[in-house]
């Protein structure tokens, strides 16, 4: 008896479980695919902290502030690209400040990268010439696991003798456990998943 092609029917029946199980367990799984973006290790006593650029709303940088009043380091560098003739680095020291926090706890590290990559290039060649030998990498915390990725590469690959530590910041919009129930979140987790393919894949 030959066997036809699987019926509509068919193809609903296999399918409908599924769909049911992905609906009840959803906060799991996609707390999952958050939580797998964030790669947090905690501070510990370092020379200096570096805040990456890209965080329009100043957590990162923030973060580095704390680090230094909790004793952890006693300077953050800054890293940021120009925009509209001025450099984001300088934007986010003058923010910290306007927030209490000494400016003479900050270095500006002004450049022209436009990716996590081409700014990991500009960092480590500044960590040399500063001296140092143990870093804090701080950045958002969805952009942690990709960060360190990038910046363990690079550390291998230059042959730079510094050890690090990334340090999360928290974000406005991001949370692992539940960043599908605002616009901005989903917008977050969907460009930061993008990116880290786009990484694995050598794009």
């Amino acid at each position: 008896m030959a066997f036809g092609r699987p019926s509509k029917l068919h193809f609903f029946l296999c399918v409908l479980p599924l769909a049911v199980l992905l609906t009840v367990t959803h906060t799991s799984w996609l707390t999952a695919l958050g939580t797998a973006l964030v790669h947090d290790e905690g501070p510990a006593k370092a020379d200096m902290a570096v805040v990456l650029a890209g965080d329009k709303y100043g957590n990162r940088i923030l973060k580095g502030a704390e680090l230094v009043r909790q004793g952890y380091v006693p300077i953050v560098l800054v890293s940021g690209p120009g925009i509209y003739n001025v450099f984001e680095s300088d934007m986010a020291i003058a923010m910290a400040a306007q927030r209490g926090n000494p400016r003479g706890w900050f270095l500006s590290l002004p450049h022209h990268a436009e990716s996590t990559i081409e700014e990991a290039w500009q960092v480590l060649p500044a960590l040399e010439e500063y001296n140092v030998r143990r870093f804090l990498l701080v950045t958002s915390d969805y952009h942690t696991a990709r960060a360190a990725r990038i910046y363990r590469s690079a550390i291998r690959s230059s042959n730079a003798r510094v050890e690090m530590r990334v340090v999360a910041a928290p974000d406005r919009w991001f949370r692992p456990d539940s960043w599908w129930k605002t616009r901005e979140g989903r917008k977050i987790f969907l460009e930061e998943w993008a990116k880290t393919l786009a990484s694995a894949l050598g794009v």
